[in-house]
């Protein structure tokens, strides 16, 4: 997604510590053939370094090619060829069993050697799969959508996973930009099921419902309907929270729905923060039979040179080694970013300091920024700085 091939420092350094040890484990298979080498040479008669030669071609297996991991059991078993020349025992029972050990333990690694192969290609193959399907799941919005600028990440918490129950999405519409942010209770394919439920019933909607409270009722009735449908979304314990936003063409205000999801943020350019918090809590999505009550937009200023800020819980859950969770308002509270990508830049390695890189829950974030009139693009090239207050 988004924001995938950025580098930060803390990457940097993680990566090239990576590379080395990758490195050295790669040399572990021609250090054992000498160590066995010399071992073999300088101890006495009763001791051999067939453990060591041994041990090579294993080892080679999962991290060399096919050809490779054959040279290595070809270069042990040669070792011991040699070694028992040079001591003159090569017609030794013991050095034939020596030999035929090394030999057969090179034939199961060359087994071992394709079973890791095969499995890394469909590993490889499901992977293309994962990122094929979040892209079709959650397209990368425009960096630039009636006249805002937006930004949007999708951090999984497992490195190897891809897609989830959180959700996103921008769509300019008659109404004026429209934002959806979502967290979809449960996890895998139930998860991502239902966040294709709500994209695709948002971005039907969006178009044609001339308020956020009927489109939120219109994303309300399409879960309803599907969890009725399909047993998989779990009709009776299901639920999203989500935050609807509307920003109009003609107004410099922003209007929002908040059906039971973390309050958004809103980055004023003078470093202020207001916290959008709703003036009356609404249940989650997919639970109107515990209660229904109409939907009522918030609407408030959205000036020039402010960003807001939507987010799922996979942020405020994020704890530290200590058990603190990550308070983005106080961390972003006072800062100025030029622009949407630069805040998200900033808050995920932010985030990725505050747990030490792992995190608990996906995260999926969305910036929108409305430009100050006639201002230069200067996103990636100003640095963020601190003022204070706020």
């Amino acid at each position: 997604m988004v924001g995938r091939s950025r580098q930060d420092s803390d990457e940097g350094v993680t990566g090239a510590g990576d590379g080395v040890a990758r490195r050295v484990v790669r040399t572990l298979p021609f250090v054992l053939i000498v160590l066995g080498f010399v071992f073999d040479l300088t101890s006495p008669p009763s001791y051999t370094g067939s453990p060591f030669f041994s041990a090579a071609p294993l080892i080679a297996a999962p991290l060399y090619s096919f050809r490779a991991t054959a040279l290595t059991g070809c270069a042990a078993s040669l070792a011991v060829v040699v070694l028992r020349a040079y001591a003159d025992t090569g017609r030794r029972a013991e050095a034939l069993t020596e030999l035929a050990t090394v030999v057969t333990v090179s034939g199961m690694a060359l087994l071992i050697n394709r079973v890791v192969r095969r499995s890394g290609e469909r590993l490889a193959s499901a992977r293309e799969i994962a990122e094929a399907a979040q892209r079709a799941v959650l397209p990368t919005p425009a960096e630039r959508i009636a006249g805002l600028h937006v930004a949007a990440r999708y951090e999984a918490a497992r490195a190897d996973a891809f897609i989830g129950g959180d959700l996103y999405a921008v769509q300019d519409t008659p109404y004026g930009v429209r934002l959806v942010v979502g967290d979809v209770r449960g996890k895998g394919l139930e998860a991502v099921e239902a966040v294709a439920v709500v994209l695709g019933a948002f971005r039907e909607a969006a178009e044609t419902e001339p308020t956020l409270e009927a489109l939120a009722q219109r994303l309300e009735r399409a879960l309803a309907r599907e969890g009725v449908r399909r047993d998989s979304l779990d009709a009776v314990e299901g639920f999203t929270t989500c935050v609807l936003a509307e920003v109009p063409a003609d107004a410099e205000v922003l209007r929002i729905v908040n059906r039971g999801h973390p309050e958004p943020l809103l980055l004023h350019s003078d470093g202020r923060l207001v916290v959008l918090a709703p003036g009356e809590p609404a249940l989650p999505l997919g639970m109107g039979e515990l209660g229904a009550w109409p939907d009522r937009a918030e609407e408030g200023p959205f000036p020039p040179g402010s960003t807001l800020l939507l987010y799922t819980d996979g942020l405020t859950e994020a704890r530290d080694a200590a058990g603190e969770f990550y308070d983005p308002a106080a961390r972003l509270r006072g800062r100025v970013f030029p622009g949407p990508d630069a805040l998200l830049d900033a808050l995920t390695s932010d985030v990725r300091r505050h747990t030490g890189g792992g995190a608990s829950d996906d995260m999926a974030l969305l910036a929108v920024g409305r430009p100050v009139r006639g201002q230069p693009d200067r996103r990636r090239t100003v640095p963020v700085v601190r003022r204070g207050g706020g």
